[in-house]
C-alpha cells in the first residue's frame, strides 16, 4: 500500500506539473535563439546568409532545444547598420530572399514547435525610407513632424550638444531646408516623433502586418530612446571623452523618458488582439533593478520579457554580484519574468568578456549553465553554444561596421561578434560554398565547430544540449523557484530551484582556486542533505555524495538532485 501511495503521489504532481505549463504562455518556458542572419546560413553561395539558410537549419535548432528564433533585420535596408536603418516595415530585403522565403521559414517552423520573432526597430528608419524623404522634402511637407527637426543655434551650430550613440552631434544639418534633424545613432537613422499620432498609426500597422504573417512576437529595438526633451535642454557633460573623440555626456534628456512606457502599452494592445500569446521582448539597458522593473507596467501590460543587461554586462565572473542582481530581478516587485543573455550582436561574446584567457572552455560551460539554469527565461546567441569568439578585424580597411572606423582603433566596431557560423572546419565553414564570406571565417573555427564538437560528450556544445534538455525535463528547473544559499561566499554562486518535492542545486565556482564548501540547505546540521549529480564540469562522480564537504573545481560547476 505505501508504494500505491507513493506512485499515486507522484502521478497527482505529474498531473499538476503539465496543467501549470499549460496553463502558461510559451515564452514563460521557451529557450529563445538569436539569429543574425547574415553570419546564420547562406544558401545561395553568395558569401551572406539569407532566410532559405535559416530554414535549412531548422533542424540543428530542434535538436539543441530552441523553441524560439529571434531574427535581427531582414527588411530593405540601405545597410549603413546592417538591417537596422529600415527603409521599408513591411518587406523583405532581397538580400535575403523573398516574402515567400519568409513565410515558408514560419511555416516549416511551427512544424518543429519553433516560434518566429522579428527585430521592431522603433526609434527611427533609414533617412532613405519614403517616410523621411518625404520629411526632409520641404518644411511643410504633411510628414515634416513625423520626424525631430529643429532650427540650429546659427546655421552652422546644432541646436544643442546632444551627441549620437554612435559619435559626435545627434544633429545634421539638410541643406536644403536649412534646419537639423535628429538622431540617437548615424547620421543615416533619422530619429521617428513619437509625439505625432500619424507616427504611432504607421508603425501599429507594422505590428499587424507582421503579426498577419505568422510571427510569435517582437524584439523592441531601442525603446529607451523614443522621446527626447522637447524644451532641448543641453546633456550634462561628464570626465573624459569617447572613442570617437568627444567629451563625455550622460544622456539625461535623450533616454528613458516616462513617456516611453505609453508607447509600450500600445503596442501590447496591438499584439495582444493576436492568438497565441504573442510576446514582446525589450532591449532595456536600464541603470537599475527599479527601471526595469517598470517595463513590466503597471499592470504586467507592457513588456514580458526586459532584458537585463545588469547581469549581461557584469563583465567578470563576480558571485557577489552576480547573486545580488539575480536576487534583484527574482524579486522585481511586478513579479514579471526575468529574462536573460550574456551575448548578442551589439556584445563581444562572452568567451571573450568572462575568459581567463586559461580556463576559458571550462568558464563557457559555467556560463552556460548559469544561463540555462536559474528562473527565467534564457536568450542564446547564434554560435554560442559552440564557444565562438569575438574575432575583430586586423586592420581599418577591414572594418565594415561604421563605428569601426569612425573610432578605430579604440573602438573596433562589432564586425567581431557577427562573423559566420562555425558548423564544420572546411574552408567556408559550413556557412558558404563562395571562397569569401561577407565577415571572414575566423581561425578558430578549426577546432570550435558543430561537426567537431557533437562528436565530443565533454564539448561546449553538449554542454548547453545537456542543460536544455535538463531544464525541459526537470521541473525544478522549468517551473521551480530560485533560492540562493549561501550568501556571504564571495567565490561561489549557489542557488536552489524548488517544485513541490524536487529540489536542485545549482553550485558555480567563480574563481581559479578548488574550492570546498559545506551547503546547509535545511537548516539542520544534524541530518545533512545528499545530492546526485545531473550534470558536472569538470565531470563530477555520479554517486550520491553528502553536502558537509562539497569540493569544486576552479570554475566548476554542479547541478545535482537533492535528497
Amino acid at each position: 500500500m505505501p508504494r500505491i501511495a507513493s506512485l499515486l503521489l507522484t502521478l497527482a504532481l505529474a498531473t499538476t506539473s503539465l496543467a501549470q505549463q499549460q496553463a502558461d504562455p510559451w515564452w514563460k518556458h521557451a529557450v529563445i535563439y538569436e539569429i543574425y542572419p547574415r553570419s546564420f546560413q547562406d544558401s545561395t553561395g553568395d558569401g551572406i546568409g539569407d532566410i532559405n539558410g535559416i530554414t535549412s537549419r531548422l533542424d540543428y535548432l530542434k535538436d539543441l532545444g530552441i523553441d524560439a528564433i529571434w531574427i535581427t533585420p531582414m527588411y530593405p535596408s540601405p545597410g549603413v547598420d546592417y538591417g537596422y536603418d529600415i527603409s521599408d516595415y513591411t518587406a523583405i530585403d532581397p538580400e535575403y530572399g523573398t516574402m515567400t522565403d519568409f513565410d515558408h521559414l514560419v511555416a516549416e517552423a511551427k512544424k518543429r514547435n519553433i516560434r518566429v520573432i522579428m527585430d521592431y526597430v522603433i526609434n527611427h528608419t533609414s533617412d532613405q525610407h519614403p517616410w523621411f524623404k518625404e520629411s526632409r522634402s520641404s518644411r511643410t511637407n504633411p510628414k515634416r513632424n513625423w520626424y525631430i527637426w529643429h532650427d540650429g543655434k546659427t546655421l552652422d551650430t546644432p541646436p544643442n550638444n546632444w551627441q549620437s550613440w554612435f559619435g559626435h552631434s545627434a544633429w545634421t544639418l539638410d541643406a536644403k531646408t536649412k534646419q537639423y534633424y535628429y538622431h540617437y545613432f548615424y547620421t543615416q537613422q533619422p530619429d521617428l516623433n513619437w509625439r505625432n499620432p500619424e507616427v504611432h498609426t504607421a508603425m501599429e500597422d507594422v505590428l499587424r502586418f507582421w503579426m498577419k504573417h505568422g510571427v510569435s512576437g517582437f524584439r523592441i529595438d531601442a525603446a529607451s530612446r523614443l522621446f527626447e526633451d522637447p524644451n532641448l535642454h543641453d546633456d550634462p557633460y561628464l570626465p573624459g571623452t569617447n572613442a570617437y573623440g568627444d567629451r563625455n555626456i550622460e544622456h539625461k534628456y535623450t533616454d528613458n523618458s516616462p513617456e516611453v512606457h505609453n508607447v509600450l502599452k500600445e503596442v501590447r494592445s496591438v499584439v495582444d488582439k493576436f492568438p497565441g500569446d504573442p510576446v514582446l521582448i525589450t532591449e532595456a539597458d536600464e541603470p537599475n533593478i527599479q527601471e526595469l522593473t517598470k517595463l513590466y507596467g503597471d499592470n504586467n501590460n507592457e513588456v514580458q520579457l526586459p532584458m537585463d543587461f545588469q547581469i549581461a554586462d557584469v563583465n567578470k565572473l563576480s558571485a557577489t554580484e552576480f547573486r545580488r542582481l539575480f536576487n534583484e530581478v527574482d524579486r522585481n516587485t511586478a513579479h514579471g519574468q526575468p529574462q536573460f543573455f550574456f551575448s548578442n550582436h551589439d556584445q563581444r561574446r562572452q568567451w571573450d568578456r568572462y575568459g581567463d584567457g586559461v580556463h576559458n572552455d571550462r568558464i563557457a560551460k559555467l556560463m552556460a549553465t548559469l544561463l540555462l539554469t536559474t528562473r527565467g527565461t534564457p536568450q542564446m546567441y547564434y554560435g554560442e553554444e559552440l564557444g565562438m569568439r569575438t574575432t575583430d578585424p586586423a586592420r581599418i580597411e577591414d572594418v565594415h561596421d561604421p563605428i569601426g572606423k569612425l573610432g578605430w582603433p579604440k573602438e573596433k566596431g562589432r564586425d567581431g561578434e557577427r562573423t559566420p557560423m562555425q558548423w564544420t572546419a572546411s574552408t567556408g565553414a559550413g556557412f558558404t560554398s563562395s571562397t569569401k564570406s561577407w565577415l571572414p571565417i575566423p581561425s578558430s573555427a578549426a577546432t570550435y565547430n558543430l561537426q567537431q564538437e557533437k562528436q565530443d560528450p565533454d564539448s561546449i556544445f553538449n554542454t548547453y544540449r545537456r542543460l536544455i534538455d535538463l531544464r525541459k525535463s526537470e521541473p525544478a528547473l522549468r517551473d521551480g523557484t530560485y533560492q540562493a544559499i549561501n550568501e556571504e561566499d564571495p567565490n561561489v554562486f549557489a542557488y536552489l530551484r524548488k517544485s513541490n518535492n524536487s529540489t536542485i542545486l545549482i553550485a558555480l565556482n567563480m574563481s581559479a582556486e578548488p574550492r570546498t564548501i559545506t551547503l546547509n540547505i535545511n537548516g539542520n546540521d544534524t541530518h545533512p542533505s545528499t545530492i546526485k549529480p545531473l550534470y558536472s564540469s569538470p565531470t563530477y562522480e555520479t554517486k550520491t555524495t553528502s553536502l558537509n564537504h562539497l569540493t569544486l573545481a576552479p570554475f566548476g560547476v554542479l547541478v545535482a538532485t537533492v535528497k
